[in-house]
């Protein structure tokens, strides 16, 4: 594994602006791809990769690693900007997004690209496969932790709920689950569309520990994850209230920008907001 550095919240703050900026660049090249969820998860990503995670960009297939499951598949801007700038491979690959030919997927493709560990799109699916990591780190006795990121527009599929009833039955402790919680989904307001309130009670009655956060906090994510880590014979789950395209004021709240690329004019005025320029 890569020598533990010490990284201020400053700094993952400043690198989580980073990722927010590479993601508006990735898609105005690909002209398609998901900016709102990949920005609202932006500080989530930042703390797992840059300051929590045993990963090594190295060895990205080392045993003992951590691992990380991109469970809303289609957020993978904000991934693989995260993968760039661990070193997992070259930044360049950010503007091959979605090419013919190119390694960087719409959705995340374990085979073609280095530091994933999951291949997700279909949604809930990754949770579940989170579970058979975490079980398998139980059942080979190792220490190692597997993350997962969940939408809230996600757990609107049945196969999550089996996913969260296994979780807690095997008391699968090294699971720790994120909840983007941004209340907008593809089509609206997840309260129009399928209501999932009151997720908190509804996870709690199923056998999780949980805790409802600030989701642009860094310091409030470090601080849950360091809860969950020494919650013991349950999963966590770690609900952070987030913004939907978080960071540039005219897809901020936006169900519109689930899937929507920038044009050149949107584009410049985005990365003038994030701190860039075009």
């Amino acid at each position: 594994m890569e020598d533990e550095i010490i990284v201020t919240n400053q700094a993952l703050e400043q690198t989580s602006q980073k990722l927010r900026r590479n993601v508006i660049e990735m898609l105005h090249e690909a002209k398609s791809g998901h900016p709102g969820g990949s920005l609202s998860a932006a500080e989530i990503m930042t703390v797992l990769f840059f300051d929590e995670m045993r990963i090594d960009k190295d060895n990205p297939k080392d045993p003992n690693r951590d691992r990380f499951v991109l469970s809303k598949g289609h957020a993978a801007p904000i991934l693989y900007s995260a993968l760039a700038e661990k070193g997992f491979f070259e930044k360049e690959e950010l503007l091959k997004l979605r090419k013919v030919g190119a390694m960087l997927q719409g959705h995340p493709d374990m085979k073609g690209t280095p530091g994933v560990d999951m291949s997700t799109g279909s949604l809930g699916q990754g949770i579940a496969c989170a579970n058979g990591m975490a079980l398998a780190a139980k059942l080979d006795k190792k220490d190692y932790n597997v993350f997962a990121l969940l939408g809230d527009g996600e757990i609107q599929e049945g196969l999550v709920w089996e996913a969260f009833m296994f979780a807690a039955h095997y008391k699968l402790d090294n699971l720790i689950a994120f909840l983007d919680f941004n209340g907008l989904q593809i089509d609206g307001k997840n309260d129009d569309v399928m209501c999932v309130k009151p997720v908190d009670s509804k996870l709690e009655a199923f056998g999780w520990h949980v805790q409802v956060i600030d989701g642009h906090s860094v310091e409030e994510i470090k601080k849950a994850i360091e809860i969950a880590k020494d919650t013991k014979e349950k999963p966590s789950m770690i609900i952070c209230r987030t913004i939907k395209g978080k960071g540039v004021s005219f897809m901020e709240n936006e169900a519109g920008w689930h899937g929507k690329a920038p044009n050149d004019e949107e584009t410049k005025i985005a990365l003038k907001e994030l701190g860039g320029a075009k």
